[in-house]
């Protein structure tokens, strides 16, 4: 069998030209590295009204396209354009009325998902499949990513295009806890045979419609982000969330490999955000970061205090309710942390009371920011990732590599990348229990590191020399695409027999 040639990647956000989070980060980076490698790339994305077409150069497809959905159709036009300084290339789907609205997937103002997401993406799924014969021959590999387009598997499986037969589809999985999950109402909307609605069946779950679930059916292969979160989500229903079952109902189709960073964006010797750039053997830079990130978020400018970053969603997942739960005794400890998120607006309050009751120790910057970030990355001692679960995380490979230091729980792909510190090797510190009283101690053992610059400075060299390149995890992401391709191709080979 001839190995993969022609990718499709599809997902809802992709840097440079939308993004919210870590899917935007991971997809866009995949797509260049994996081009890099010789892979003919294209990445598929909604045409969010925020990207501005002429900006990064897009030009206009000629002609419309309808998908159905429901009783009523549905026109959108195409985009295309090239990715900025790689080979792989990227189409907009562009439907106004779904995506030309001020967030990405809800109302920046309240938090809350568009009441219309289900139509949103299930159009998504059916434009994405419409579109790729506008794109020239059939890919050897459609990789959806996520919810948001996994419906695309269940029309392949449904027979509604047959273009498709020799494709392998593979499913990303960047967070299980976002299943796109919807009022059986809904399915209406699909067109899909009703007996995928059936109890049991495909896209049914508890009742309601489940879009990630029929994409974990039908995919021919699944890649999480990270080794350990692929085991994490088969073994237990909290991480799972209820799909653990279905998961190991597909063995050893499931494949984790960790997420890179993109090291053209995140590089302290030429990072554009910092008022002093750095690398392994010249740290002076470093302190002229600590000293003007304790400035700017108006902290007592010291360099004998060991100062904590963190940049987060303010949700449950990333530990927030942890955090806040020990952050009293935290702040007792002769230390300074500054924070860097937006979210949950009962977490935003908290935080922002405990800031004003101790302003020497705390600093909330309740914000998008993303020079904020990179600054926060450089100038901090410890990065803190007390997360509940986390598929992969990148914040923890950006941390080692700035020479900061990691403080995680040991889950998901924090477990994978971080070495606790054992009083001579380590890049981080890990704690386990999803307790106060355990990220404490862990934040206590930090603080005892800072004070002995033997050690301070072994755990800084240890993490700036880790490899978290997207070169090697795309080498892996290619050997799951030519298995799965070549599995493909030897099924349909059978079943013609």
């Amino acid at each position: 069998m001839p190995p993969v040639h022609r990718v499709v990647l599809a997902a809802a956000e992709a840097v440079p030209f939308a993004k919210t989070g870590g899917l935007g980060d991971a997809v866009g980076a995949l797509a260049a590295a994996l081009a890099d490698t010789g892979l003919e790339v294209t990445v598929v994305l909604p045409a969010y009204g925020s990207i501005g077409p002429e900006r990064h150069g897009l030009r206009r497809l000629p002609g419309s396209m309808q998908v159905p959905l429901g009783d009523r159709v549905e026109s959108f036009s195409l985009l295309a354009g090239r990715f900025p300084a790689t080979a792989a290339l990227v189409v907009l789907v562009e439907h106004p009325g779904f995506f030309h609205r001020a967030g990405i997937y809800g109302d920046p103002g309240t938090g809350q998902e568009y009441p219309d997401a289900a139509a949103r993406w299930i159009f998504f799924s059916r434009a994405l499949l419409a579109a790729l014969p506008r794109l020239g021959p059939a890919p050897d590999v459609l990789h959806l990513n996520d919810h948001h387009c996994a419906l695309a598997a269940a029309y392949r499986a449904a027979g509604d295009d047959g273009t498709l037969a020799q494709t392998a589809i593979v499913l990303g999985l960047h967070n299980l806890g976002y299943q796109g999950a919807y009022d059986a109402s809904q399915f209406a909307l699909t067109g899909l045979p009703g007996a995928f609605m059936a109890p049991f069946g495909p896209v049914e779950f508890w009742g309601r419609m489940n879009t990630l679930k029929a994409g974990l059916v039908f995919a021919d292969a699944v890649i999480t982000v990270s080794p350990t979160y692929a085991r994490e989500i088969q073994e237990s229903a909290e991480y799972g969330h209820g799909l653990e079952g279905v998961l190991r109902s597909r063995g050893d189709a499931v494949h984790g490999i960790l997420n890179g960073i993109d090291e053209r964006i995140w590089d302290p010797t030429r990072d554009p955000h910092l008022p002093a750039t750095y690398g392994l053997n010249a740290l002076s830079g470093k302190a002229t970061c600590k000293r003007t990130l304790q400035e700017k978020s108006g902290l007592p400018v010291s360099t004998a205090t060991p100062l904590f970053g963190m940049v987060s969603r303010l949700v449950e997942q990333k530990g927030v309710d942890l955090l806040l739960d020990g952050l009293d005794p935290i702040l007792e400890l002769p230390l300074q942390l500054v924070l860097l998120g937006r979210g949950d607006p009962a977490f935003e309050a908290r935080l922002r009371e405990r800031a004003r009751a101790r302003p020497e120790r705390l600093a909330v910057h309740l914000d998008y920011d993303d020079a904020l970030a990179h600054w926060i990355e450089a100038g901090s001692d410890f990065f803190l990732m007390p997360s509940r679960y986390e598929p992969c995380g990148l914040n923890q490979m950006y941390s080692m590599r700035y020479g900061t230091i990691p403080v995680v729980r040991r889950t998901g792909g924090l477990a994978d990348t971080v070495q606790d510190w054992d009083g001579q090797n380590g890049t981080g510190f890990v704690f386990a229990p999803y307790t106060a009283p355990a990220l404490l101690e862990s934040v206590r053992r930090a603080c005892r590191a800072f004070q002995n610059p033997v050690h301070l400075a072994a755990l800084r060299r240890a993490g700036m020399q880790q490899d978290f390149s997207w070169r090697r995890s795309a080498r892996r992401y290619r050997q799951v695409y030519d298995l799965a391709a070549t599995q493909r191709r030897q099924g349909l080979a059978g079943s013609r027999r």
